[in-house]
């Protein structure tokens, strides 16, 4: 080191200065200021620059090395310059775990690989969080887990005090994969061992107060859908198939798996039916004209066409996102808010939270109550069917039961009319 050279003091400090002079051309703010630049050392003209660029492809992180490098290389006294990579440690503070933190939680499944449900849960995720919601996404398919590729996310995971996984954050949107944990190895795991995994994950993930989480389910009705709807409560679940007969048919048998199990069908989602030709612009379908998917009697929520831009993460939540995404998202939330909302009259009679013998003696003191001909609402958070029963016994001194009619609203709430005859 030359005795004319600057003090390592005066070389960091010159670097840092340099180096809030490089802006994120994203963000329009410097290194600094985007949290980037975690430490600089600096040692007989050798500097070391550690920086967090977790949330960066790895394309753009090279680029940002290269960029800071050059930066730091243009600082008289400045040999040799370095930048170190270091992992974001998440803030622990005010996490809770399990699925059951957020305020609902979405399913995405298919009953065939192949048909971008991964995408579709993806999009949905993106559109949600460009809404302003904050998201989490959640990868339970646990032998093909593709979306820490598809949204460019890397572990490593890192756990709170007591050793429970958080998920990696990527714009807005939190991540919990197995594959964030594993290597690029087959995960050739049998079902116990995948039933295991997977409860553990649902259980002790410590997520960041999420508005919804969007689970991305694997193909078909194996053991992983299954441990799903015995362990997540589940609010509603969108199908992704692709407009093909037999994939139709397999969607159809899927959905009666949910709806048995008592979780709403929010709709389906048709993908990769079209393509627009880059050459001509003219729209192809890729499968016979006739739309199978109208059989299944259910809400189609999008009609997706074959395109490379829905595999693609934005850098910021909403930027460029795809209008038929944005309005998927939307048609989910839609579609949500019509299933599990309660829209009854002022004067119904609502039984729910009552024991036994309450919800009789209110049903009765209403019943007699009432004129005759007069209608009823009563609201209920578990089958009816029994109410119909007693009133038919009080009905028999004044005439028939001619009328009561019921409406399932969602998997907690019925809905009654009925007429005091």
């Amino acid at each position: 080191m030359s005795a004319n050279a600057p003090s390592d003091e005066t070389v960091q400090n010159d670097v840092e200065a340099k180096l809030r002079s490089v802006r994120d051309p994203e963000a329009d703010v410097s290194v600094f200021e985007a949290g980037l630049i975690e430490n600089i050392h600096t040692r007989d003209g050798t500097v070391i620059i550690e920086a967090d660029l977790g949330d960066f492809p790895p394309q753009e992180a090279e680029s940002v090395t290269a960029t800071l490098v050059k930066a730091a290389s243009e600082v008289a006294g400045v040999d040799r310059a370095h930048v170190q990579q270091v992992p974001s440690q998440p803030d622990t503070d005010g996490r809770t775990a399990g699925m059951g933190t957020a305020d609902r939680v979405i399913a995405v499944a298919s009953a065939k690989g192949g048909v971008g449900k991964s995408t579709v849960a993806t999009g949905i995720a993106r559109s949600l969080a460009a809404a302003g919601e904050s998201v989490g996404l959640f990868d339970a398919d646990i032998h093909g887990p593709n979306i820490p590729e598809l949204l460019e996310v890397s572990g490593p995971v890192h756990s709170d005090a007591d050793g429970d996984p958080i998920p990696v954050e990527k714009r807005g949107i939190e991540v919990m994969s197995v594959g964030l944990m594993s290597d690029s190895a087959p995960l050739a795991w049998r079902g116990a061992m995948a039933h295991d995994a997977l409860s553990e994950l649902f259980d002790d993930t410590r997520w960041d107060d999420p508005e919804t989480i969007v689970i991305d389910l694997p193909p078909g009705t194996g053991d992983i859908a299954l441990t799903t709807l015995e362990a997540v409560p589940i609010d509603g679940v969108v199908f992704v198939t692709t407009p093909f007969q037999a994939a139709v048919s397999d969607t159809h048998r899927s959905l009666q798996l949910f709806e048995e199990n008592d979780v709403p069908v929010l709709g389906v989602v048709s993908n990769m039916g079209e393509f627009v030709c880059d050459s001509c612009g003219e729209t192809h379908d890729l499968f016979s004209e006739r739309d199978p998917i109208d059989a299944l009697h259910r809400p189609v929520l999008a009609e997706l066409p074959f395109d490379e831009q829905f595999q693609a993460f934005p850098t910021v939540a909403d930027e460029a996102l795809p209008d038929s995404l944005r309005e998927l998202g939307e048609a989910v939330s839609d579609r949500y808010e019509e299933i599990w909302s309660v829209d009854t009259p002022p004067e119904a009679i609502d039984l729910r939270g009552m024991d036994a013998e309450t919800r009789y003696e209110t049903i009765e003191s209403h019943f007699a109550a009432a004129e005759s001909g007069e209608t009823l609402h009563v609201i209920s958070d578990r089958d009816p069917s029994p109410l119909q029963s007693h009133l038919v016994e009080i009905s028999e001194e004044v005439g028939s039961l001619d009328e009561f009619a019921v409406k399932q609203q969602n998997p907690e709430t019925w809905l009654v009319r009925t007429v005091r005859p």
